[in-house]
């Protein structure tokens, strides 16, 4: 892991919700995972049943990681092994999201959202 030391002035977040994560120093293996289902309905209507995460295919497919094939070739040099901020403001982290100060040597962040709008039938059509 990278050997730096970040000093930061001033630290303001706001919100951190939903599986996100403020991590404060080092870290060797992060995961977050989130999953949600938005319904929107123009009549109120609760039906006690919709959280069922496995009756949704948004839930069941696989993310498709693409291997990498190519070799990568990199150097580093730090001359400073300080990173120096004064000032962070975050309004929010939100929905498997992280933010670190720090090094971190694996993250893995997930968020699935399912969008479902319930609408009343079409009135375009009357007279």
């Amino acid at each position: 892991m990278l050997q730096r030391t970040s000093v930061v002035n001033y630290l303001k977040v706001d919100t951190v919700s939903f599986s996100s994560i403020l991590e404060i120093g080092d870290s060797t293996f992060t995961q977050g995972f989130s999953r949600a289902i938005a319904v929107q309905r123009e009549a109120e209507a609760f039906f006690g049943n919709e959280a069922d995460f496995t009756s949704y295919s948004a839930f069941q497919i696989p993310i498709p990681f693409s291997p990498i094939t190519e070799n990568i070739s990199m150097h580093s040099q730090q001359l400073k092994p300080i990173i120096k901020v004064q000032n962070i403001d975050v309004i929010g982290v939100s929905s498997s999201s992280i933010l670190q100060i720090g090094s971190s040597k694996h993250i893995s962040m997930e968020a699935r959202v399912d969008h479902i709008r319930h609408l009343l039938s079409d009135h375009s059509e009357e007279k």
